[in-house]
């Protein structure tokens, strides 16, 4: 019997990195997997492969920091579906490497309007569906910076920690519903937002994230997937309101 066989899973920012490896696993588990993102040039590709493990796989448009959106995504998937018995709140950016000084407000409204008020959207949204049905699964994405503080990060790192907030007090709050929320700290990960941020495509920095971590080396997108699939399933299922730490030791130092 497959993990997550007949599941819903709804995916955000399932189109590439992270998200894809997630809805990739979720798939070869038997979930029918709804990725909500931006489209991209690649999205018909990105959907062929998921589609390979599910064929009932399906893709929506949706823009996360739009409350609108969220709202009609959920609504488009419980149509569908009938249930969400599976969330991964992933999508998000990075935006730009700044001194929080020399930092503009619109920089910092962006990430925050995508990384955590696009959280609360999407768990506004499912929580509703999910309490509905009584049951229900929600792994929000934060990082290794939820955790901890970096320097010209100040955006991201301020998001991050407020959806670890998230994560814990909805835990609270509906764990005698039977949905359990949990959270995933990934470190740095071979991902296409690493890319854009200028790390993996220059030898000197690549090297500088690579020692920051006591494995000596950056994670894959499979190794977060694993985890998600961990906390989507009945494998894990006392847990709520926790933090899965994905990070090469990272956060030990």
């Amino acid at each position: 019997m497959k993990k997550l066989e007949n599941k819903t899973v709804l995916i955000t920012g399932g189109l590439s990195g992270i998200g894809k490896a997630c809805a990739l696993a979720a798939a070869e588990e038997g979930a029918n997997v709804v990725v909500a993102d931006l489209k991209s040039d690649e999205s018909n590709n990105v959907m062929e492969e998921i589609k390979h493990e599910n064929p009932k796989a399906i893709f929506i448009e949706c823009d996360i920091a739009d409350y609108k959106q969220v709202e009609a995504t959920l609504q488009l998937v419980v149509s569908k579906f009938h249930t969400i018995d599976v969330a991964l709140n992933n999508a998000g950016i990075s935006g730009k490497s700044v001194k929080l000084g020399d930092m503009d407000q619109e920089s910092w409204l962006k990430v925050i309007n995508v990384n955590l008020n696009g959280t609360f959207n999407c768990m506004k949204n499912e929580l509703a569906q999910m309490s509905k049905q009584k049951k229900g699964v929600i792994v929000n994405m934060s990082s290794i910076l939820g955790k901890t503080g970096a320097p010209n990060a100040s955006h991201y790192t301020a998001s991050k920690h407020g959806v670890i907030g998230l994560t814990k007090s909805a835990a609270l709050e509906y764990a005698a519903e039977g949905i359990r929320i949990n959270a995933i700290c990934p470190a740095y990960i071979e991902t296409p937002m690493l890319s854009s941020a200028g790390i993996t495509g220059n030898p000197e920095v690549l090297k500088y994230a690579i020692d920051l971590h006591p494995m000596k080396r950056l994670g894959k997108s499979e190794e977060i997937a694993s985890g998600f699939i961990f906390l989507a399933s009945d494998d894990s299922s006392f847990m709520t309101g926790t933090t899965l730490e994905i990070d090469g030791g990272y956060l030990a130092q």
